[in-house]
């Protein structure tokens, strides 16, 4: 009886000791699983060094610390209009058409040909449609000076708009409202009107393309050499004006004549074209694409193949 008892004993004694020891582990495995959770917890709040630095940055430029632009390249270089392959800083079309108007030769003159179709007054839900397909056929691409109260039309107007640019075309400035007495009261320039109306139309423009939509491109209605004649001391100070936004005024020195005169049939357009072209190194043509422009579009096909058969090459203003 006593050695059964002894064993009995001994037996629970064993039971106990590893149920304390199972009990031990169960507690320390606890201790350091919360302890790992916590580790990890505060390593998830922390942001990694690459984080950090990018902060630092962000913080550089938002404190005027930094040089870099944002839309500098890897190299610090600012990317231009003219670094990419057919499109033409407009700064660069401003000054030839300057230079060229004043009897000069201009600083650009290389001997290539180039041609900047551009059409003014859109867009229009009749003639546009049609250009952007014309263009699209040929494969060539053009500059269209956008009335800002007709892009804002309506939602097919809108949609042409986008259009324009899926298509890579260039999108220019021509006023919000193209109203001469607002633009030019008394014949006489109006640096504050004029202004208005282009920031006017910028934010029509940017509610169709999106918050980020610029463009440096401005045509007067009407023609900058027009107004500089009619009023010199005003254009110079609209000039001015212009010059601190980095604004870049273009004329033209081809035009088809579709918004002067008479109204005129394709060919009379073609030939007014050609007689206008001859010569033309860099050839800036104005032609227009708003309603009842129909004779542009029938016009435009022959005005392509002809620029093509001369050994143009056609770019946008930019």
């Amino acid at each position: 009886m006593e050695k059964g008892y002894t064993y009995s004993r001994t037996r629970e004694h064993r039971l106990k000791r590893n149920k304390r020891r199972l009990i031990f582990i169960a507690i320390l495995l606890f201790v350091i699983g919360c302890i790992t959770l916590i580790v990890l917890k505060v390593s998830d709040s922390k942001p990694p060094a690459q984080t950090l630095e990018q902060v630092k940055k962000t913080d550089a430029v938002s404190n005027g610390k930094s040089k870099v632009k944002a839309n500098a390249e890897p190299n610090g270089k600012v990317a231009s209009p003219k670094d990419k392959p057919g499109v033409e800083d407009g700064a660069f079309v401003e000054k030839y058409l300057n230079q060229q108007m004043l009897g000069k030769k201009p600083d650009g003159a290389d001997g290539k040909k180039v041609a900047y179709l551009s059409f003014d007054d859109g867009p229009s839900v009749t003639v546009t449609p049609e250009i952007l397909d014309i263009l699209k056929k040929q494969k060539v691409k053009a500059t269209f000076f956008v009335v800002g109260k007709e892009a804002g039309e309506n939602e097919h107007t809108k949609n042409i708009i986008k259009r324009i640019v899926a298509e890579g075309h260039a999108i220019g400035n021509h006023t919000y409202s193209h109203n001469y007495k607002y633009l030019y009261p008394h014949k006489a320039v109006s640096t504050d009107n004029v202004m208005k109306d282009i920031e006017k139309n910028n934010q029509v423009l940017k509610g169709i393309l999106g918050p980020d939509f610029s463009t440096r491109m401005i045509r007067f209605p009407g023609g900058h050499m027009t107004w500089k004649k009619k009023d010199p001391k005003g254009m110079a100070a609209l000039d001015a004006a212009l010059l601190k936004k980095d604004y870049h005024q273009v004329d033209w020195n081809v035009l088809t004549k579709d918004a002067e005169g008479p109204h005129k049939k394709a060919n009379g357009l073609i030939n007014q074209f050609m007689r206008s072209v001859k010569g033309r190194e860099k050839a800036v043509i104005l032609m227009h694409d708003t309603y009842g422009k129909g004779e542009t579009a029938k016009a435009l096909p022959v005005i392509i193949e002809y620029l093509k058969k001369q050994g143009y090459e056609f770019k946008i203003m930019k």
